[in-house]
């Protein structure tokens, strides 16, 4: 007990903002992904309610300019709203101007894109806590499934950045955005290894949306097919 306590103390000391980038132009998806609903609630309501429930401080949602429907449904869900006046270069643009935002006190941003609506709180504070405990500069979660007998992992969100990789984040020079800064630091990130397939589905088609809501997301588990694929 004595333990966890300990670890309670020192994940309550620590101070992370969500950021949910919100501004991308829904190409793929033919129609703002942040205003659309899942269950009853809008994509960027549910990444708040599950950057909240994470135990984040605040929250800030970084919008396009000109879009009336996500800029409605982002200020309704009661976080900070930023507007991103040049998104083109892609979500690292969203991410410095929320970085920008941020006082020194905060230790970390915990950055989940908008297109992950099935992620919920608990795992949000898994990764929170594995950075109070372990100091990492980088903390996100990996998702485990089989397909056909064989194993296999994806990264997914949210990821967990620390102060110690903002500089690196904000650098004009940097090429190929956040996913870089991941890769110059995987070796050093703590990873939440889980079954949950809710982290890695990115819903930015017509077809994933209509595959969510009939209950077959993408990368979960799939069985053999017949006796003689089992593995020897």
């Amino acid at each position: 007990m004595a333990v966890l306590d300990a670890r309670v103390s020192v994940a309550s000391d620590l101070k992370i903002v969500g950021v949910v980038p919100a501004s991308g132009a829904s190409r793929r998806m033919g129609r703002p992904k942040a205003a659309m609903e899942l269950a009853g609630r809008t994509f960027v309501q549910r990444a708040v309610d599950a950057l909240r429930a994470g135990a984040c401080h605040d929250v800030i949602v970084v919008i396009r300019r000109g879009d009336a429907a996500v800029e409605d449904a982002a200020r309704a869900t009661g976080a900070q709203v930023l507007v991103n006046d040049d998104p083109g270069e892609g979500p690292i643009t969203s991410m410095r101007l929320a970085i920008k935002q941020l006082t020194d006190d905060v230790d970390a941003i915990a950055w989940l894109p908008v297109d992950f609506p099935l992620v919920d709180g608990e795992i949000v504070r898994q990764l929170r806590d594995r950075v109070a405990v372990e100091s990492p500069p980088l903390a996100l979660p990996v998702h485990e499934y089989f397909v056909e007998g064989v194993r296999h992992e994806k990264r997914g969100h949210p990821a967990i950045f620390t102060r110690t990789l903002f500089a690196e984040l904000m650098d004009p020079a940097l090429e190929g955005g956040a996913r870089t800064v991941v890769h110059r630091h995987l070796s050093q990130a703590s990873v939440e290894l889980v079954r949950d397939p809710r982290v890695v589905v990115d819903i930015d088609t017509p077809e994933i949306f209509a595959a969510v809501e009939a209950g077959t997301p993408p990368y979960t588990d799939r069985p053999m097919t017949s006796v003689s694929e089992q593995p020897t």
